[in-house]
């Protein structure tokens, strides 16, 4: 097996892995012990003064980056070995690490515990997947929250992921993940992290410029007039994850607010839009995941 094929071959298997059995083990979860360097700095620099809480915060992502990266750079440096029990453990642990930094099915999974009619349930399984206060909400922005999170968990957990594998093999997926989970842990903007989560919320924004486009253009791709009408009113909005989730929005032909902060016009979701939205959801992973492929292999081919 060739290093180039390899590559095809880690993401088809980290894939089917995804699509049969989900997320892994918390226990054996590379992302579950991403972010350790960073609560351990948290701790220590929290009575700290700001530029100092900066600091701790953007050298404890650093830390991590190059903890991951270091592994993920070594075990490529021997993708050349073939035949062999050491060149088929290689191969499996590049196919743990890349499947850890994606995630299809459980993004389904989530959404589907969404479909019902019982609001103590839909508010449960709905404070799962938000970081919003969900106790006062109704029904309609329950449902309206429960599609947010998917259209924007579509370029934070596969389009983004996938992007960097494409361009940087496995030290940029993971890198990807890594930063995008310090975003989710420390970037907020309130009196504990607004300092010394800035670097990873900004890191966080950057690398999710191209990701987030690409999303909303696919998603796009299921009612072009009405997604891009979506995302020229209401991209701007929020640098990056408004696009998907304008367009996902728009295809669906619903309203989508989260109140105080944004608000997309239109009527707010009720509970078979959240069966119309995982119908949507499939469509849009089939064709990313269809596309990935066919530029993996054009890679192949390209290096011969």
């Amino acid at each position: 097996m060739s290093p180039s094929s390899d590559k095809v071959y880690v993401f088809l298997f980290a894939v089917t892995i995804d699509l049969l059995f989900g997320e892994y083990p918390s226990k054996l979860h590379p992302v579950v012990y991403m972010g350790f360097v960073g609560k351990l700095f948290d701790k220590v620099t929290q009575q700290k003064k700001n530029a100092l809480r900066f600091i701790a915060g953007a050298f404890a992502l650093v830390v991590e980056i190059f903890f991951f990266g270091a592994i993920a750079v070594v075990v490529l440096h021997f993708r050349k070995v073939e035949s062999s029990t050491f060149g088929i453990v290689l191969f499996a642990i590049k196919v743990y690490l890349l499947k850890s930094t994606f995630s299809i099915k459980s993004l389904y999974q989530h959404m589907s515990r969404c479909y019902t009619d019982d609001l103590e349930t839909l508010r449960k399984n709905v404070s799962y997947i938000v970081s919003r206060d969900v106790s006062k909400l109704t029904k309609g922005h329950l449902y309206s929250a429960a599609i947010e999170s998917l259209s924007e968990n579509i370029s934070d957990s596969i389009t983004g992921p996938l992007f960097f594998y494409i361009l940087f093999d496995l030290p940029g997926a993971l890198i990807y993940r890594i930063v995008n989970t310090y975003d989710a842990l420390f970037g907020y903007r309130n009196e504990r992290y607004e300092w010394f989560g800035k670097f990873h919320a900004r890191s966080d924004d950057l690398l999710n410029l191209v990701p987030s486009r690409l999303t909303a253009l696919v998603i796009s791709f299921f009612n072009p007039l009405r997604a891009w009408r979506n995302m020229i009113k209401y991209g701007a909005i929020k640098i990056n994850a408004m696009y998907p989730m304008s367009a996902f929005a728009g295809v669906l032909g619903v309203g989508i607010e989260k109140v105080g902060y944004y608000k997309v016009e239109g009527r707010l979701p009720e509970k078979e839009d959240v069966k119309r939205a995982l119908k949507l959801y499939a469509k849009v992973v089939v064709l990313i995941l269809a596309t990935a492929v066919v530029v993996l292999v054009w890679q192949t081919i390209q290096k011969g």
